[in-house]
């Protein structure tokens, strides 16, 4: 990572607001009536309702989502004792972290108050206010009684960041390097470089974990902390042991982990030569390490390194605990965060770096695969995942331990921190659960790509469906072995040489026979795996169809046409896109497929989106759109769009349709209910139609690279059978969003349709 240079950091914080926080109201306040709820004279009653029930501040005020992050400034990240109002723009980043991460709010306060008793009578006070405390670079050893008074005296969570957050994250890098070591946590020897609150407090979380605390040698300034060194403070005394040794270089002789909270440069390449086979370093003083990861690769190419630092593997990021450990301690209301809860979450981020990592969360950081191992022991900061793993354990250990005031259902409590995520992943989620309830077979032309061998693994965990991949069954096997994805369960059909492949061209002549297809032609075709998937489904041997990974659109849709077509009355296919914002859920239509579509095709393409609608539990208002509001401009091009209109009403009165209109017109109720109270249309769109390809597509593009809509699709509608057409370049997410889409599209095409998916909640 470049550099970050004085100005750059100094214009970041100062242009436009200063600072990089502010108060956004969650209530209206546009009128009157508003301001007389949320003020005089409506507050009262929220107010009587609390002193009825304190716990109702929770349903009413914003304090089961509020944190207040406290410091004094004596601490403050490298920089030392620079004081409360130098320290405001660190605590102002930590407010960030927690909204960007976790969406819990923040009120950062920083004290004129270097004496203990103060800070503690101040967050005593402060009780009432928010659910929980972060006590944020204070300097030991006031941050040691200042959080253990408080946690016995106050009924909220009160956590030192700087104490257990460390802690925690390399808790979990250490659980993971042994078992690349494959040492055994209670033999390891552990020295540390550092004795202050974060090595007290994570020497403290190891012994936790099952490390002998015999096994622990601990340093500072004058070298190792031993029996009879002299008068020592009562925690660093904890860790005085008998013991020859004298120096840090004296310590990690034969040691076998290292864990640094100290300064830069403090470890030499002799110092690590001298370790026990395979040495796991943690050099985690920031801004420079103890030891650089080179400096240990040159005497040790058998290590395990880690840093605090972002432009080396193996990151120990303190954002990957606190904003999701606080999120499950606030949704049970718990008294405190206690050790059995940062266990937990300990425990959830090493399990959490062994599953397979999202493409998208490695083109965050623009490295390559991401995957388990001596570079990728815990988790990347920007991983979603890690509120859907860390929360729910952190949750559960406080109810089991009683700590929760509130009992939740882990189910539920995952789902509702999926919706936190935003309603792309929870309308996914809902489709996920609709394709589990009956399985199908889904063949993937492209069956040697990397990426489609690797969505088998989130098929078969997620339970939608058999994988079927075409292709060399030993190329296949190559790239799942250097993928490392097991193929048990997935179905391998190389179909230059099936047994089929001769009865699927006879097949396919016939039907194409007349189009000027020979029956030479058509075995050709068959040893194709689009062509011979596409027959697949066709026959009946596959349910359906996902290809278009490493292929242009029309060379995927072509021979899914030629072999299965087009649904009986349906003309054309179509491609749709579902666009997902924060508090609605569009369907764009058509965005894939039709240059220039007639009046027909518009009413076939708006009635095939307005049932798919449906099929996802959505009730369907159909906006036909144009350049033009009700006959307002005298066109062509607008009078195709009302032709449509005009054709869907005739055809299917049960579906509701108006145009030709504006987009603005189609979304915002007051233009429609104010200019064109007539309009069929009251309630604003959800389903838009566009006048013709080259609209749809750059609309979908535009808000989805623009204006941070989640785009999932493209969703192809009108062919006889399931088969959807990805973009190319598409993410393992991608497919497996599309192959889950594809399972309710067969479920939906079977004599009985299922129940329709609840996704009301992502729709206005």
């Amino acid at each position: 990572m470049r550099k970050i240079r004085t100005g750059e950091s100094l214009r970041y914080h100062a242009e436009g607001r200063p600072g990089k926080i502010e108060v956004v109201p969650t209530k209206p306040t546009r009128t009157q009536r508003d301001l007389s709820l949320a003020y005089t004279p409506g507050v009262a009653e929220a107010c009587r309702a609390i002193v009825e029930d304190p716990d109702d501040a929770y349903l009413y005020t914003a304090r089961g989502n509020l944190v207040a992050v406290v410091t004094n400034g004596t601490a403050v990240l490298g920089l030392g004792n620079i004081g409360p109002a130098a320290g405001k723009p660190v605590m102002e980043g930590k407010a960030v972290l927690f909204k960007a991460f976790a969406d819990i709010d923040v009120f950062d306060l920083e004290l004129d108050a270097e004496d203990p008793e103060d800070v503690i009578r101040f967050c005593r006070m402060l009780e009432p206010t928010v659910g929980g405390i972060n006590l944020e670079d204070i300097a030991a050893p006031g941050c040691f009684e200042i959080e253990e008074r408080l946690r016995h005296d106050l009924d909220i969570p009160v956590f030192h960041d700087d104490q257990h957050g460390t802690a925690i994250i390399s808790g979990a890098a250490l659980i993971n390097a042994l078992e690349i070591t494959g040492k055994d946590i209670g033999g390891v020897r552990v020295v540390f470089a550092g004795a202050g609150a974060a090595s007290v407090a994570t020497a403290d979380h190891y012994v936790r974990l099952g490390v002998d605390p015999d096994n622990i040698l601990m340093t500072d300034r004058s070298g190792v902390i031993y029996r009879g060194r002299g008068e020592l403070e009562m925690h660093k005394a904890r860790y005085a042991r008998d013991t020859e040794a004298r120096s840090l270089a004296d310590a990690l002789r034969r040691a076998d982990v290292f864990v640094g909270l100290s300064a830069g440069g403090t470890v030499k390449g002799d110092m690590v030569a001298a370790m026990a086979d395979r040495p796991i370093v943690f050099a985690m003083a920031n801004p420079d390490p103890e030891i650089t990861p080179e400096e240990v690769y040159a005497v040790r190419d058998d290590a395990i390194v880690a840093t605090g630092r972002s432009d080396y593997p193996n990151q120990v990021n303190n954002v990957l605990g606190f904003p999701f450990i606080f999120r499950g301690a606030l949704d049970v209301r718990a008294r405190a965060i206690n050790d059995e809860m940062k266990l937990a979450a300990t425990h959830a981020l090493a399990e959490l770096a062994r599953q397979d990592v999202p493409e998208a969360v490695s083109a965050a950081y623009g490295e390559g695969r991401l995957r388990f191992g001596e570079e990728y022991l815990i988790p990347k900061p920007f991983d979603s995942r890690i509120l859907l793993w860390v929360a729910p354990a952190v949750a559960e250990a406080a109810m089991r331990t009683g700590v929760a005031r509130r009992e939740l259902d882990l189910a539920e409590y995952r789902t509702s921190l999926e919706a936190r995520l935003g309603p792309a992943r929870e309308l996914m989620r809902a489709i996920m659960d609709k394709a589990r309830r009956s399985p199908k077979r889904i063949v993937f032309p492209e069956g040697e790509d990397p990426r489609v061998v690797r969505c088998t693994s989130v098929i078969r965990e997620e339970g939608i469906g058999t994988p079927i991949l075409l292709g060399s069954r030993e190329r296949i096997e190559a790239v799942a072995q250097v993928e490392e994805v097991d193929l048990e369960g997935v179905e391998i059909i190389e179909p230059a040489s099936s047994e089929r492949r001769s009865e699927y061209a006879e097949s396919f002549w016939k039907s194409r026979q007349r189009r000027g297809v020979t029956r030479s032609d058509a075995e050709w075709l068959m040893g194709r795996p689009i062509y011979y998937g596409s027959m697949m489904v066709h026959s009946g041997a596959a349910d359906t169809l996902i290809a278009g990974v490493n292929m242009y659109y029309p060379d995927a849709l072509r021979p899914a046409l030629q072999a299965i077509g087009t649904a009986p009355g349906q003309a054309r296919v179509a491609g749709l896109y579902l666009m997902v914002f924060q508090d609605r859920l569009y369907f764009f239509a058509d965005t894939t497929v039709n240059i220039a579509p007639t009046s027909e095709d518009l009413a076939e393409i708006a009635i095939a989106t307005a049932d798919f609608a449906r099929r996802l539990g959505v009730s369907p208002r159909v906006a036909m759109l144009s350049f033009s509001n009700f006959g307002s401009v005298r066109h062509s091009d607008a009078e195709r769009v009302r032709d449509a209109v005009e054709l869907v009403r005739g055809t299917r009165p049960d579906i509701l349709i108006d145009g030709e209109m504006q987009a603005d017109t189609a979304v915002v109720a007051e233009i429609l209910r104010e200019t064109y109270s007539f309009s069929q249309l009251q309630d604003p769109a959800n389903v838009l139609v566009f006048p013709n390809l080259a609209a749809a597509n750059i609309c979908y593009k535009l808000l989805h690279r623009l204006g941070g809509a989640e785009a999932i699709g493209p969703v192809l509608l009108g062919m006889d059978r399931p088969v959807h057409i990805l973009q190319r370049g598409s993410t393992v997410v991608d497919i497996a969003n599309l192959a889950a889409i594809s399972v309710v599209d067969a479920q939906a095409r079977e004599p009985v349709s299922e129940e329709s998916i609840p996704v009301a909640a992502a729709t206005p």
